[in-house]
């Protein structure tokens, strides 16, 4: 009995030295419960909407107030033409696209049924549902109005013609596989990467690395590519488990979608090698690598729409590389944009890979840890 307390009592000592597992056991739960106990919301409101606005009437306007009124909608841009709608919604800036006829205001006025387009990016099943429910919704209380106060009234004053795109049957796999090609991903460049490094300096096999006359950055290319190869199968298989079982399509270009991904895996290995060179063991760099995939499941937009999540919970998820690499694959895959539409997320993907590199290229010492 006194030999288990002293190996106890020893062991309690140790993890009491080390700080980085006292963080990782008490304040990082803390901090994820808070963290994702704000982030996960499953209402989705201000979706950012586009409006198309032909007539420009007190009518138009009115109707307008109540999609702004509902909470739902966000009419953050007032568009000039069709073709401005369909960029906005292609480039995901505008999720929801809202068109009103030029004789709008004339039928309103005859006690005609004016028509009212709106377009809904489906590629989000979630914001596409609430979407076209509330706005379905809101063109018939609008119309019960009009139809109590002039009885004399016998058409519907309002017809919500919704229009969803990209995915108009809401079939969930076209919008869950090529988001979990990049979940993946994820946990591989990251947490493969992370523990390999780390058990290979436990190992002591890095010495002969170490001592060989070759520079620093040299030794980190040379065990990143063999991880962008594998990231390359992966996705390879995933897109052909995805067309074949799933009948995912491919409206975009396949060789733009590889030469995009470049960017996330080269994002993602950046992580990994950062916390191999944080981490004194594997048990410490599977912990950190679990601690990132988290945020990067919850506040990426895999799961949730950020729409719905707190403004500085949407701030939070842009320091992760999937949710520009999800908004990357998701266009291609279903919406069949270039890299036109995706040069934010290109961009901010290999803002990522280049400080992320320089950072584990300066940590990473050809010496013994």
């Amino acid at each position: 009995m006194n030999k288990i307390l002293a190996i106890m009592k020893k062991e309690v000592l140790q993890m009491m030295r080390d700080r980085l597992t006292l963080a990782m056991v008490f304040a990082l739960p803390m901090i994820e419960l808070l963290l994702f106990g704000f982030a996960i919301q499953t209402e989705v409101k201000h979706i950012p909407t586009a409006v198309f606005d032909q007539s420009m009437s007190a009518e138009s306007r009115d109707l307008l107030d109540a999609f702004r009124s509902s909470g739902y909608f966000d009419i953050t841009y007032n568009a000039g033409g069709y073709t401005e709608i369909t960029n906005l919604i292609d480039s995901g800036k505008a999720k929801v696209g809202i068109i009103f006829p030029p004789d709008f205001k004339e039928k309103i006025k005859k006690g005609e049924t004016a028509a009212v387009q709106v377009l809904v990016d489906a590629t989000d099943s979630m914001v596409s549902a609430t979407a076209i429910a509330t706005a379905n919704s809101i063109g018939l209380l609008k119309s019960q109005k009009i139809i109590i106060q002039k009885a004399q009234i016998k058409n519907i004053p309002y017809d919500i013609r919704v229009r969803p795109w990209y995915n108009p049957d809401g079939i969930t796999a076209y919008y869950m596989v090529p988001a979990i090609l990049g979940i993946i991903v994820t946990m591989t460049m990251v947490i493969m990467t992370s523990a390999a490094i780390v058990r290979e300096r436990e190992r002591g096999t890095l010495e002969q690395l170490m001592v060989a006359p070759i520079r620093s950055f040299e030794l980190m290319i040379g065990k990143i590519i063999p991880y962008i190869a594998l990231g390359y199968i992966q996705v390879t298989v995933a897109l052909l488990v995805g067309v074949t079982v799933f009948g995912v399509p491919i409206r975009g270009s396949l060789l733009e979608l590889y030469e995009l991904t470049l960017f996330f895996i080269t994002a993602s290995l950046g992580v990994g090698i950062l916390i191999s060179n944080i981490a004194k063991n594997q048990m410490q760099a599977f912990q950190m690598s679990f601690f990132f995939m988290l945020p990067s499941i919850l506040l990426s937009g895999f799961m949730f729409p950020r729409e719905a999540m707190p403004v500085i919970i949407q701030y939070i998820g842009n320091f992760i590389p999937l949710t520009y690499y999800l908004v990357i694959i998701r266009g291609i895959v279903l919406k069949g944009i270039g890299f036109f539409y995706l040069v934010p997320q290109v961009a901010a993907l290999l803002i990522f890979s280049v400080v992320l590199t320089t950072i584990s290229i300066l940590k990473f010492k050809k010496k013994i840890a």
